[in-house]
């Protein structure tokens, strides 16, 4: 996983503009126009555009928005008509009860459109469609996220446990009531006390023979289950995660199908719960706690794809290793780390075309000619959101290829072990950079909005709070990140040297390279090729192949520093878990790392899609604006660890400046591939009413002006 693609060329990358593009390096003593000038004082930002009202190039809008619909583009579009329905629609500060009850009715439009079946078999009127399912899903945060992440407890978790822990006589039982909503159900892991720690839960199934049943038991406080939508008020069932207990063995976590409620809504006999009140976000979800005593259910009730006992209480699994079974049950739930990684995508592009549309319209300021400047045309304005626009098509792309893993996983075309470990590693990995990226992006985008984005008219304060326990939801993003690290450790063992000889030479080519980081060859090499010009060095950090050298040789470097640093432990496991305690924060910035990397080729993949021209230009330029703002992130590391010369260092600033003034006309072009419509928008400010006020103030001016109403102004006394 630490570099699976092939590398760039680095004379002539794929996705690079041709050899004549304006980009080149210039020739010794000649400054293109709009590039940073390698002056005197060498400031990255002499020769750079700050604004822009027009530009000579063009893009095909149809061409990128069917590129970011990617495979399964049908499936989006059938979704955002249904989002389009004022009555999938999220109201603003609705009193709390009546949301729920909202939220309930809206998932009975989605079964009567037919939006929920396509994964299912088509014995339960599915297709089998697994990627358009949840390319489908993510499309429904523009209506309400709270109606997206409900139908996601019934039909993604409930429904989807169910239907891939369990076997055909689980199917035809549970299946038909899940899927027509006769009986909304719950995902009950979560405990009090166990989160992302699901081995260790407490609850408990214990089998007994005589009665041919399972007692389900919380033993105490800390083993409610928890945080559970749907556990409140309208779950009438939950697929339970229990430890399963027969002839006296404890067997580990499976899945149980265990009835809640009665017809009147009313708990059954040893079912009792609580409800956890007013959330920071998606209050249209009825969260709640379930605790069991003693509940018996049938031993028919335990989903047995995995682990299944006989009537006598003799236990069986076609998985034999404990850590391997539990681990591939809980794979085949990962789908709702997809989706969320969707989620948070559409979440970003909806928050960044009401920023964009309003920052494009709305003036402050006088500029040099004394006129007002609309907020896009400032500096720091464009800093602020354009970079973000770059990373969410980045974003959107490698969750592209997110879904064809989980489609090939899922469909059987290519449900390996290898496989499905790349599909765990990846979900892992995009969700927490996305879910991450969605709360730094919409809190950026209701600050860039001032007021005006503070009034929950506008949308962004209610998908930032909703979106705000999607880094936690589905996985804490920071245990989730370990996963992809310790992914990365096991690849870097198994490529290290087994024998004493072969590990020498390994040791001493990784203490090679720290020599050359530290003796600063790397960045003499780059003083030489760019002989004092920025221009130069903006060129070579534009080039593919550069980028991708350096985003791979951090993750390569960062993750053999530790793999060397625990393979000092030997064999003494107490000695290799305090290094390993000691390097998470390293491991995770890794694990960040390899994300980023993963996307950066996303996105590189995707201009192949792309014919030469216009449009495949300025998603280079994307691209390119992407991997600067990496670099620039980093740059600590990149001087640190001597990847980078200080010349260089100044042109990462420079070319992202350059990018995001060249970007900043083509906004509103770039703005309209996302597809959404006035529906899926409904912020004010980014409808019209903004360019409204400006016209009205525009007007008033230009006719008191002619009519010779304006009073003179105030003269300042010279100095």
């Amino acid at each position: 996983m630490v570099d699976t693609a092939p590398a760039r060329s680095a004379a002539r990358p794929a996705g690079a503009p041709a050899p004549t593009d304006a980009d080149a390096a210039p020739a010794p003593g000649v400054v293109t126009e709009g590039a940073p000038k390698p002056d005197a004082t060498g400031d990255p930002a002499s020769g750079t555009p700050t604004a822009g009202t027009d530009t000579d190039v063009q893009i095909d809008v149809a061409v990128v928005q069917q590129l970011l619909l990617g495979r399964w583009a049908d499936d989006r579009r059938t979704s955002r008509r249904l989002a389009l329905d004022p009555a999938m629609h999220k109201i603003e500060g609705m009193a709390y009860a009546d949301a729920r009850a909202r939220t309930l009715d809206q998932l009975r439009i989605l079964v009567d459109a037919g939006a929920i079946q396509r994964p299912y078999p088509e014995e339960f009127g599915g297709q089998s469609n697994h990627g358009g399912n949840l390319a489908a899903f993510e499309e429904l945060t523009t209506a309400d996220p709270s109606m997206q992440i409900k139908a996601g407890v019934q039909w993604g978790l409930f429904g989807s446990a169910v239907h891939h822990l369990g076997t055909e006589r689980n199917h035809r039982e549970f299946l038909p009531g899940i899927v027509s909503f006769d009986v909304p159900g719950c995902f009950a892991m979560t405990e009090t006390g166990h989160g992302s720690d699901v081995q260790s839960i407490a609850t408990r199934a214990t089998y007994d023979p005589e009665t041919q049943e399972f007692e389900i038991h919380t033993p105490f406080r800390g083993a409610w289950k928890d945080y559970i939508g749907n556990a409140a008020l309208h779950g009438r069932a939950a697929v339970v995660f229990a430890k399963l207990v027969t002839q006296g063995v404890d067997y580990g976590v499976h899945a149980f199908y265990v009835p809640l409620r009665d017809a009147d809504g009313a708990f059954l006999p040893g079912v009792g719960g609580e409800d956890d009140g007013y959330k920071g976000g998606l209050n249209g979800i009825d969260n709640g706690r379930l605790h069991f005593d003693h509940v018996r259910v049938p031993r028919t009730n335990l989903l047995n794809r995995y682990g299944d006992v006989a009537e006598d209480g003799t236990y069986s699994s076609p998985i034999a290793s404990p850590g391997r079974r539990f681990f591939t049950m809980l794979g085949t739930l990962v789908q709702g780390r997809v989706s969320l990684d969707g989620a948070a995508v559409v979440a970003q592009k909806i928050g960044l075309q009401i920023a964009l549309t309003y920052a494009a319209q709305r003036r402050q300021f006088p500029t040099g000619d004394g006129t007002e400047g609309v907020l896009l045309d400032y500096g720091r304005h464009q800093r602020r959101l354009i970079p973000r626009l770059a990373t969410v098509f980045a974003q959107s792309f490698a969750h592209e290829q997110l879904l064809r893993t989980f489609d090939d996983v899922f469909s059987g075309r290519q449900d390996t072990p290898e496989r499905r470990e790349d599909l765990e590693t990846q979900a892992a990995a995009f969700k927490s950079m996305s879910t991450w990226s969605a709360l730094d992006t919409l809190q950026e985008c209701r600050e860039a909005c001032g007021g005006a984005g503070f009034l929950a008219e506008n949308r962004l304060t209610g998908l930032r709070a909703d979106l705000d326990v999607y880094v936690t939801f589905e996985g804490d993003n920071t245990v989730l990140l370990q996963l992809v690290g310790k992914r990365l450790l096991t690849e870097f063992r198994a490529k290290a040297p087994k024998d004493p000889a072969a590990t020498a030479r390994f040791a001493a080519s990784i203490a090679a390279g720290k020599l050359a980081d530290a003796s600063g060859v790397r960045r003499i090499g780059q003083s030489v090729a760019d002989r004092g010009s920025l221009a130069r060095s903006v060129a070579d950090l534009r080039d593919a192949g550069s980028q991708r050298a350096l985003l791979a040789g951090r993750v390569e470097t960062m993750v053999a520093e530790i793999g060397v640093r625990l393979a000092s432990a030997g064999k003494d496991r107490a000695r290799a878990a305090r290094l390993l305690n000691r390097s998470q924060h390293e491991l995770i910035e890794a694990a960040k790392a390899h994300a980023e990397l993963m996307q950066w080729d996303a996105f590189t993949d995707a201009l192949e899609q792309v014919p030469e021209g216009d449009t495949r230009r300025v998603l280079v330029w994307l691209r390119d604006l992407f991997a600067l703002g990496l670099l620039e992130q980093h740059l600590d590391w990149y001087l640190v660890h001597g990847r980078l010369s200080a010349q260089r260092a100044r042109a990462v600033s420079a070319g992202v400046d350059r990018l995001v003034a060249r970007l900043r006309p083509i906004v509103p072009r770039l703005l309209e591939t996302f597809g959404y419509e006035d529906g899926h928008v409904r912020a004010p400010i980014a409808l019209g009413e903004e360019q409204a006020r400006q016209d009205e103030a525009a007007a008033w001016f230009a006719a008191e002006a002619a009519a010779g109403r304006l009073p003179e102004q105030e003269k300042k006394p010279r100095a």
